[in-house]
């Protein structure tokens, strides 16, 4: 049986967790889509042709805020507490077709996102309710894939649909309230001719659009995401350190605010950064005659934050090939 590289595609549309609004909050930095670390090793790399379900669960805690210059913001007890705490899940069908277009193998992914938990992201607090609902959508209609015999390559744009109940300072937000948009290209390089040792980096470049019923708008954001590891069975299964690092580029437009609206806090002023790595490994769930899944763990611990929560990420991922594609 020959098992493919597996490229985990993109989960973002678990950014939700930070999600919402972040309403009355008295920082003004307000959450993208992007979530940090739903890639990692062979982030560059497009899966074989194919259908493949996959099903994401994300975890993401921290008990450390940090200002514009990257020192802990001093919080009483109860509000550390609440920093922490999150889950939810998103199911995700990814297809890249056996048809060539400019040379690569042509993909598209769609992911609804579920959340487990409301979360509500004040400047100082968490509201964290258990409330499973839908939230924003998460869609690639173009993903295209390059294989060479040094490195892979990928690019496409994504799509995400606001999709998730929003109200503008509302209390049960499981949204944005905004469209996003996303260009993003990767490649990951072998170091040796049985691509074993590889390294992968992926960039993704958000825009969004106004607020539902305002005019505040999210800054751009720039996001990287890969890692540096070595496969073994035969290419099924993967291990080493993954990485993330995330920047806002360009600042909210807060220059329309109604009037109640709280003010900058001015320990929390700037665009927001934060990077993170830590550990991945995938094996494959497999007879010698039949695959199963692909079973993904990532963590990652975040450091080196200005303007934005610090703390610990963890994503687990069960991928699918369906039996509709058996791998020969």
């Amino acid at each position: 049986m020959t098992r493919p590289r597996l490229s985990l595609p993109r989960t973002a549309t678990l950014a939700v967790l930070l999600a919402v609004l972040l309403p009355p909050l008295a920082s003004a930095q307000f959450a993208g889509h992007n979530l940090k670390g739903d890639n990692g090793l062979l982030s560059g790399s497009q899966p074989s042709p194919g259908f493949y379900l996959l099903g994401s669960y994300y975890n993401y805690s921290s008990d450390s805020l940090r200002n514009a210059s990257g020192g802990e913001v001093v919080l009483d007890p109860q509000q550390r507490s609440n920093l922490s705490a999150n889950g939810f899940f998103v199911p995700m069908l990814l297809y890249v077709s056996k048809a060539k277009l400019l040379g690569a193998d042509y993909g598209f992914l769609v992911a609804p996102g579920f959340l487990n938990k409301r979360m509500e992201v004040p400047i100082l607090s968490v509201d964290d309710k258990s409330n499973t609902k839908l939230t924003d959508t998460y869609i690639q209609p173009v993903r295209l894939g390059w294989h060479r015999a040094k490195s892979d390559l990928l690019v496409g744009v994504g799509v995400f649909v606001p999709t998730g109940d929003y109200e503008f300072r509302g209390d049960s937000n499981a949204g944005l309230g905004m469209w996003s948009f996303e260009v993003f290209a990767g490649a990951t390089v072998y170091f040796d001719e049985k691509k074993l040792w590889h390294f992968a980096t992926t960039a993704f470049y958000e825009t969004h659009t106004n607020k539902q019923d305002t005019e505040i708008r999210v800054g751009d954001l720039l996001t990287l995401e890969g890692g540096l590891g070595r496969s073994f069975l035969g290419g099924g299964a993967n291990i080493g350190v993954a990485y993330y690092a995330q920047w806002k580029v360009t600042a909210d437009d807060l220059s329309i605010l109604p009037p109640d609206f709280p003010r900058p806090d001015a320990r929390l002023l700037g665009k927001t950064r934060v990077f993170a790595a830590g550990p991945e490994l995938t094996l494959p769930i497999a007879t010698k005659a039949k695959l199963y899944a692909f079973a993904n763990v990532r963590y990652l611990w975040e450091f080196g934050a200005r303007t934005t929560l610090q703390g610990s990420t963890l994503l687990a991922t069960l991928t699918f090939p369906l039996p509709s594609i058996a791998l020969k």
